[in-house]
């Protein structure tokens, strides 16, 4: 499986990117963050079951995830983006999964990140 997250660039505070990750609908797909000198912190994830979706607090009302099985693609809508929002983007993915995935180990496979960066 391989993974590429798309979609990064540069964007002034309280503007919108959206995300792209290819993915099978086989696999539940969660999105990690990276700011420079920082742990990789869990974002947001969708089942590949029922397809439910999941967030972290601090993006909670901002960021959406969403998937096209039909074209298997999966996506983060980040609206409202904020400075604190500066981070590389991965998304990553393991078979069958379900729940909220928050861990590192919980994955599989993991692609390349997307910088995305907010700053006027």
């Amino acid at each position: 499986v391989q993974l590429q997250a798309s979609g990064g660039g540069l964007v002034q505070p309280g503007g919108s990117l959206r995300l792209s990750c290819a993915a099978s609908a086989f696999y539940a797909i969660g999105w990690f963050r990276q700011a420079p000198g920082k742990e990789r912190d869990w974002v947001s994830c969708i089942s590949s079951t029922d397809g439910r979706t999941y967030y972290a607090d601090s993006v909670k009302g901002r960021f959406t995830v969403s998937r096209d099985n039909a074209n298997n693609m999966v996506y983060l809508q980040m609206n409202n983006l904020k400075p604190e929002d500066t981070a590389v983007y991965y998304c990553a993915a393991v078979i069958g999964g379900w729940g909220p995935l928050k861990r590192l180990d919980q994955y599989d496979y993991w692609g390349q990140g997307t910088l995305v960066t907010v700053s006027s």
